[in-house]
């Protein structure tokens, strides 16, 4: 019987090894307090370096890729109860339903805004590059087209039946919602009795300063996550690719960025009055994770430390849009994508679109981020409804699918920046913005011990 670590490593030395070097140099500059976010750059940066030469040397990744899914999974492992217990601590601590009333609409009021204008930005570039102009390809063998959940499916999906069981498989929306249900029911019952409710939340703060040192151990762990996974995703897509669809990756890219600059720094400068540049300097962490990892909820840990101790949004608003936000906000995924997939479909089928099929793909495209909330893939379901709604083959998606994960990196930095940013918005709205400790440059660096 073979030994499989043994096999392991005689078929992936080279993996390990280079891993191993790799680490030790993040290791070392760790040592040497190298900042965190410059750490996490200089990983990604060694990702793609290492990929490209593993790709040109035809060496498999597989060693340097299982080091990504370690550092994924223990991201997956603090979702559910993180989001539980923050949005739990941060509405039981409000004193008035009207207040979470407030909050609560003017978040979904940002993302559903956003949202909207992304898709319309997504739709004129997409006219503007017409990115399936000369393409020809078949559909690819085996294609199955993703069902639509119904909207009775749907809704259904996000009703806590049994919270524990929901929990278990990873379904963060119904667990939100469910945290909503006692959280209202704590300031209900505390506005009548606080010393009866008072136990229930010193326990609930307890527990979310225990997670929040757990959430630090993982954090550390960034900086080597991040080169594991993007040396594997560069490594696996080459030019031949890149080249036959690359007209859609520079639509997609030049929209997101177009939303990121334009709408993500307008909103910062005309509404919360802040410098954009200073912005956008303190949250690249969440930009790096969130490129590299391709998971808003992988995202939230880090997004939770710069939301709170970078811009210095007060905690109980940071709790709140940023969990909701990792479940309910895409401007990437349900935006700016499923209007470029929706041109490109119909531009390759030879198909004509009107003003009004453009009218009814941005109301869908708003519609339909809602619907999805919850739902794996968000990006493939938005798009799917987008496209049957205007009557395109579904086949649309299964073409741009061999470069999806590249674009799927610029999509979730969109969809965690809007969250970063709508929190901005709502916290200086409510007053619970410290805008001095902001405009402060000494406290850039996220406190965590050097590793």
């Amino acid at each position: 019987m073979q030994n499989n670590l043994l096999v392991a490593i005689e078929t992936n030395w080279y993996s390990f090894v280079t891993s191993i070097f790799v680490f030790g140099l993040l290791y070392y500059l760790a040592r040497k307090r190298i900042g965190f976010g410059s750490r996490v750059l200089i990983g990604l940066g060694l990702g793609v370096a290492v990929g490209i030469l593993f790709q040109n040397l035809d060496f498999e990744t597989k060693g340097i890729t299982t080091f990504g899914s370690i550092y994924i999974s223990l991201i997956r492992m603090l979702v559910v109860p993180l989001v539980f217990v923050l949005v739990l601590n941060s509405i039981a601590s409000l004193t008035s339903l009207d207040y979470l009333r407030k909050i609560g609409f003017k978040t979904f009021a940002w993302f559903l805004g956003t949202t909207g204008i992304a898709s319309i930005i997504g739709l004129l570039i997409a006219l503007l590059f017409n990115p399936g102009s000369g393409i020809q390809q078949a559909v690819p063998e085996g294609f199955t087209a993703r069902e639509i959940p119904t909207f009775s499916e749907v809704i259904l999906d996000l009703i806590p039946s049994n919270p524990i069981s929901e929990a278990a498989e990873g379904k963060v929306v119904p667990v939100l919602i469910f945290a909503i249900f006692l959280a209202v029911a704590i300031i209900k019952i505390g506005s009548k009795n606080a010393e009866s409710v008072k136990p229930v939340r010193d326990l609930i703060q307890s527990l979310t300063q225990i997670l929040h040192q757990v959430v630090k151990y993982v954090i550390r762990l960034t900086p080597y996550g991040v080169f594991a996974l993007i040396a594997g995703i560069t490594a696996r897509y080459g030019w031949d690719t890149l080249q036959e669809l690359g007209s859609v990756i520079v639509t997609s890219y030049v929209a997101l960025i177009i939303h990121f600059v334009l709408i993500f720094g307008g909103l910062v400068l005309f509404v919360a009055k802040v410098n954009p540049i200073r912005f956008f300097r303190k949250i690249y962490p969440t930009i790096a994770v969130a490129f590299t990892t391709r998971s808003s909820y992988a995202t939230l840990p880090i997004n939770l430390e710069v939301i709170t101790k970078r811009l210095h949004v007060s905690p109980r608003i940071a709790s709140f849009v940023a969990p909701l936000g990792a479940s309910v906000n895409f401007n990437g995924c349900g935006g700016v994508w499923p209007a470029i997939v929706a041109v490109f479909t119909a531009e390759v089928f030879g198909i004509h679109l009107s003003l009004t099929d453009y009218i009814i793909l941005v109301v869908v495209s708003i519609i339909s981020s809602i619907g999805v909330a919850g739902v794996p893939g968000p990006a493939v379901i938005s798009t799917t409804v987008v496209l049957t709604a205007l009557g395109l083959p579904l086949e649309g998606i299964a073409i741009v699918a061999g470069v999806e994960a590249l674009i799927d990196m610029g999509r979730t930095a969109v969809n965690a920046t809007g969250t970063t940013v709508t929190s901005l918005l709502v916290a200086n709205s409510e007053g619970e913005f410290d805008r001095e400790a902001f405009n402060r440059d000494e406290d850039e660096e996220i406190a965590l011990t050097a590793v």
